[in-house]
């Protein structure tokens, strides 16, 4: 077991101390690190399960909204309509922080110029459908900003188990045996000094008594 510790003097000892001093305040802040990011992933799952289902029935209600214009007014008259909407879409991504972690947010905003046509014999399901279809496209802006979130969250949370596990289960365990190991020889060495001395002493103690 000897050679796989360090010599057992009482500087590999105190630098021994430090390490796993270090390593375990480590392990606690990559725990701490680990917990948060978790709440945090499991968070977003919510949410990009609620914006998934919402996105989709919008999505519906936006074709069920076009077709019924295309009922009402026909294909051609819709199609005429289409081509004279002006509205210009924005997307703007920015970045948010969790534990280091560079996370997306996705900001669309919409420039609208009008008037698109003359409300007049013009079915009311086309504006219906503009606005779903507007809708439809800011929520799956957030809903891509919530599932790259994720993607990211979830390696962060891999390699931070990885670490943590790395510490709980390798590096404290061999740094706390290394160092009980040069404790125990430590003390021994001091037993060993202490008898000696004691010896020495009784050797001298006769001597002298002979003189």
């Amino acid at each position: 077991m000897a050679g796989n510790h360090p010599a057992p003097t009482r500087t590999n000892f105190i630098q021994l101390k430090h390490q796993l001093e270090f390593a375990t305040q480590g392990y606690d802040l990559l725990d701490q690190k680990r917990n948060i990011l978790i709440l945090e992933l499991l968070n977003l799952v919510d949410q990009a399960v609620d914006f998934e289902d919402r996105s989709d029935c919008m999505l519906k209600d936006a074709h069920t909204s076009l077709r019924r214009a295309v009922l009402d007014g026909g294909k051609l008259k819709v199609a005429d309509l289409a081509s004279s909407i002006n509205i210009e879409s924005k997307i703007t991504i920015t970045q948010r922080r969790v534990m280091g972690v560079a996370l997306p947010v996705v900001n669309t905003e919409f420039s609208e110029h009008g008037p698109y046509y003359s409300p007049n014999e013009t079915s009311p399901w086309i504006d219906e459908a503009i606005n779903d279809f507007k809708q439809v496209l800011n929520l799956m802006g957030e809903l891509a900003e919530l599932k790259i979130s994720i993607m990211r969250l979830s390696r962060e949370v891999r390699k931070t188990i990885r670490k943590v596990n790395a510490l709980e289960k390798i590096a404290i365990p061999n740094l706390t045996d290394s160092i009980r190991y040069i404790q125990n020889r430590l003390e021994e060495d001091e037993r060993d000094r202490y008898i000696l001395m004691k010896r020495v002493k009784a050797r001298l103690s006769r001597r002298e008594e002979q003189l």
